[in-house]
């Protein structure tokens, strides 16, 4: 696997190195024994698919705050997404800024999102699935959100939303919180 830091101190994008052959490839996803060597959190104790029927479909900005912090690792399997982590961390020098990437069934990249880093993706095609594997359980009184088109993200979501839940677009803006 080969890891790339992006500008967010402890985000990586995490692309498989394949082996090929006359059979196609082999590659590793995931060890828990290179993700430590990069100090990443190495634990999976829950693993979880989210499809989506159409392009433009917005999940996001989800995290979940103390005591259930949790480290995502999220890839896409069909289709494709814009892929976005924001930094929730106060007292990070990259605090409230964003990192996006296109994650896709093609490209096979991944990305590991840190601890208090609010996450969401724009699907880029229809039936689109995604696998997430989180190193805390879903824990539902310490789930927290943000809205998508909070100008304090100032994230440029590449195609218009066209699908949303009730529940994503009544999160408050980062501003509302403080």
């Amino acid at each position: 696997m080969k890891f790339t830091e992006t500008p967010l101190k402890g985000a990586y994008q995490i692309d498989i190195e394949e082996l090929a052959d006359a059979r196609g490839f082999f590659a590793r996803s995931f060890c828990a024994r290179s993700f430590a060597e990069h100090g990443l959190n190495p634990a999976i104790v829950q693993s979880s698919i989210s499809f989506n029927h159409r392009k433009g479909t917005l999940s996001g900005m989800h995290l979940q705050v103390a005591p259930a912090c949790e480290t995502k690792l999220v890839r896409c399997t069909a289709g494709a997404i814009w892929d976005v982590m924001v930094d929730m961390r106060p007292d990070s020098p990259t605090y409230l800024q964003h990192f996006a990437t296109e994650l896709s069934a093609s490209n096979r990249r991944a990305v590991y999102i840190p601890q208090m880093f609010a996450h969401g993706y724009l699907t880029l095609t229809d039936n689109t699935e995604i696998f997430y594997s989180m190193s805390e359980f879903y824990t539902p009184e310490t789930a927290r959100g943000y809205r998508y088109d909070d100008p304090a993200f100032a994230i440029d979501w590449p195609a218009p939303v066209e699908v949303i839940s009730q529940k994503d677009t009544a999160w408050p803006l980062i501003g509302d919180t403080a």
